[in-house]
């Protein structure tokens, strides 16, 4: 089994009002105290407002989803000891300011020189997949294998409808915030590993980016870790949804592995496919990535869960991944479920649905 590993990013909020509140440095250090928790497992994000944290190396969903479970409610407990809440939404729905501090590292310090506007409005939270992988010729081929499936799980994952106190109209807004950066989007085709290596070299060299952290695709070679790093998805509401995406995550890497790709499709069907979804999310038609054609989304999840049902069954996760991809249409996703909460009981109920699903 590829091993599997995931970061989620939440941000803290007042409990009565929803705004974010830059109080990362107490949270951190309150659960700190907790031993529950070890070294390295919660980390600083770019706002003072915002939160990560890392699970270790996974061989399964059960403990990815005991993990998660415990770093939540460590976290949860934290940030009510300091007076405010854990929220695990793609966007933070209400503020009462321009911009939220950025944590005073000398990296988001330049990053926010650099690009002011982006910066300040880069409240977002995402959830980040790290999948094991042999080396960097297979993770070449598991990215090139994700590309066609990559909008698929940006609509499944979809959990930021609302920003600065308005319903978009995007499932995903988190999604176009985030592909504002030079680097980001669905990645290229790659002929190999040289040629990945290559060409993300050659963006540091001519100063168009930073370093490789800059690299905003969704998804990527991890360079710390044996591993590619799928970002195309939204933090979760709830665990449960959280061990869905990821056990898909791990079902597209090694049925790429695995399996015979076709010809890859074109950047900009990718490109667009992936606007699409951040807009309707699971609500009305998605492009299949076999056909290239829009068909209703259902048939979209199903074609998914074909994709990836070898790889499920052979770790055990396919009845319970068909359960819950299952229960996406009744259900909905969390931009489906936040904007219900909003239109059946205002502010309170939102800010109620998003603490209480996420801890």
């Amino acid at each position: 089994m590829l091993t599997i590993g995931v970061e989620e990013e939440y941000v803290l909020i007042d409990p009565a009002s929803g705004v974010p509140v830059a109080r990362a440095a107490q949270v951190q250090t309150a659960a700190k105290r907790q031993r529950a928790l070890t070294e390295g497992e919660v980390q600083r994000e770019l706002s003072q407002a915002q939160i990560e944290v890392a699970t270790p190396v996974c061989r399964s969903l059960d403990e990815v989803g005991g993990h998660l479970l415990r770093l939540r409610h460590c976290l949860a407990l934290a940030a009510r000891a300091c007076g405010c809440r854990l929220a695990a939404t793609g966007s933070v729905p209400f503020t009462d300011r321009l911009h939220v501090p950025v944590t005073r590292t000398p990296r988001y310090l330049r990053l926010r020189r650099a690009a002011r506007a982006l910066v300040d409005e880069q409240l977002i939270n995402g959830m980040h997949v790290h999948v094991g992988i042999p080396d960097r010729e297979a993770g070449v081929r598991v990215l090139n294998g994700l590309r066609p499936w990559l909008p698929v799980l940006t609509a499944v994952a979809a959990n930021s409808p609302l920003w600065h106190g308005r319903d978009t109209g995007f499932a995903s807004w988190r999604t176009v915030v985030f592909d504002r950066w030079p680097v980001s989007g669905p990645p290229p085709a790659f002929a190999d590993a040289a040629d990945y290596d290559r060409r993300i070299r050659a963006l540091v060299e001519r100063g168009l980016i930073e370093d490789t952290g800059q690299l905003y695709w969704h998804a990527r070679l991890s360079e710390r870790y044996p591993t590619v790093e799928v970002r195309a998805m939204d933090v979760q509401l709830t665990v449960d949804e959280a061990v869905l995406v990821a056990g898909l995550v791990r079902g597209l890497c090694a049925a790429a592995l695995t399996g015979t790709e076709p010809p890859p499709p074109e950047p900009e069907f990718v490109r667009a496919a992936g606007w699409y979804a951040a807009r309707h999310g699971t609500t009305g038609l998605l492009h299949d990535p076999l056909t290239g054609r829009p068909i209703p989304a259902p048939q979209v999840m199903a074609a998914l869960l074909a994709r990836v049902d070898e790889a499920l069954t052979a770790a055990g996760d396919r009845n319970r991944a068909a359960w819950l991809l299952g229960r996406l249409p009744q259900d909905g996703n969390g931009a489906v479920r936040q904007r219900r909460a909003l239109r059946r009981g205002g502010r309170a109920a939102l800010i109620g649905l998003i603490v209480d699903e996420t801890a």
